[in-house]
């Protein structure tokens, strides 16, 4: 009769153990990584270019892109997060606008130069309600670091600038926000939507044979995230 009981003693201790470890709270995973798609929207703002044999009023915008977004998030309390925002460098093409031709050749619309960015951010963010709501609104402000790499003019930049020319683009680093909802579907899974704003903010310098043209660009990036992540 002992033995029985003991027995079921056990077996009840083994179910509560494991409805606690089901219910267990989101405080319990401080960290969790988030995959998804980001969609960049530029609002670029760039001064007219200026140098030798350039008209007045020769100016760039640029091309909306989608990358792959990932990120590390490591929770400080219940509100408060880091969050360490990464994206596939995507190929950002640069177009012509302002005149619709430079000398006899096609200017406005056409792709000039393109170049690939890695932009980390770093968001200090607070999380709003509690770790357990099924919603959780968030804001994040932080700081974010974009660097250019392969730089690229073609074939129609090059004969607008009137021969082979190599660019360059300084680093940025500048404030950025952020504001989202994070969907919580389960202890370790989320779904996460956000949008986010900052200032890319950059020096192009144009070498054509010696000859320099330059301009400074804001690119005011705008950012859609839609993701999923895992808690651990």
């Amino acid at each position: 009769m002992t033995k029985r009981k003991f027995s079921a003693l056990e077996l009840a201790a083994a179910v509560l153990t494991l409805l606690g470890g089901a219910s267990a709270s989101a405080d319990d995973y401080p960290n969790s990584v988030r995959l998804g798609s980001e969609s960049v929207f530029y609002h670029t703002n760039a001064d007219n270019i200026s140098g030798p044999y350039v008209p007045p009023g020769v100016n760039i915008d640029s091309q909306n892109v989608e990358t792959l977004y990932a990120a590390y998030v490591r929770s400080l309390s219940s509100h408060f997060a880091v969050e360490l925002a990464l994206g596939y460098p995507p190929l950002a093409k640069v177009q012509g606008r302002g005149l619709p031709s430079v000398g006899s050749v096609p200017y406005n619309g056409q792709v000039v130069s393109s170049a690939r960015w890695i932009a980390p951010t770093l968001f200090l963010q607070y999380n709003f309600l509690s770790p357990d709501s099924l919603f959780r609104p968030f804001l994040g402000v932080g700081v974010n670091y974009t660097t250019f790499y392969d730089r690229d003019v073609t074939a129609a930049g090059t004969a607008a600038f009137g021969g082979p020319t190599k660019i360059s683009l300084t680093a940025s680093v500048e404030p950025a926000f952020t504001a989202g909802v994070d969907y919580h579907v389960s202890n370790r899974w989320h779904v996460y939507t956000s949008y986010s704003w900052s200032n890319v903010k950059t020096d192009l310098s144009a070498d054509t044979a010696g000859v320099i043209r330059t301009t400074r660009i804001n690119f005011s990036p705008r950012v859609v995230v839609l993701s999923a992540g895992f808690s651990f």
